[in-house]
């Protein structure tokens, strides 16, 4: 399922619904299976998402797109709700966290 989620994060319809079907499973079982994993499937789809985000950021060979670009193919695409999300997350900026990512 991880797989699944990772290649469809920048898909703004990602959720439980679209996850159970894609795998066969109900999404009661789908909130299960997350659940004895101590995650909720929201909770496991935005942290996967900032986890790509925080990748790319660190990428010296995309600094050169705009930060709302690189959120939004990872399926942020509430420029606003993104940023709040990241800040309570790491604590600083997307930007910021560009900044101190990358060397030089």
């Amino acid at each position: 399922m991880v797989a699944y989620i990772d290649a469809h994060l920048a898909e703004p319809g990602l959720g439980p619904r679209s996850i159970a079907a894609a795998h066969f499973v109900s999404a009661r079982q789908l909130h299960k299976i997350f659940e004895r994993e101590g995650h909720t499937v929201a909770g496991w789809i935005r942290a996967r998402r900032l986890a790509g985000v925080c990748h790319d950021l660190a990428d010296p060979g995309l600094d050169c797109y705009p930060i709302r670009l690189l959120a939004a193919r990872r399926g942020f695409t509430d420029a606003p709700h993104f940023n709040r999300l990241f800040r309570a997350e790491f604590g600083c900026t997307p930007g910021e966290y560009r900044r101190a990512a990358q060397p030089g």
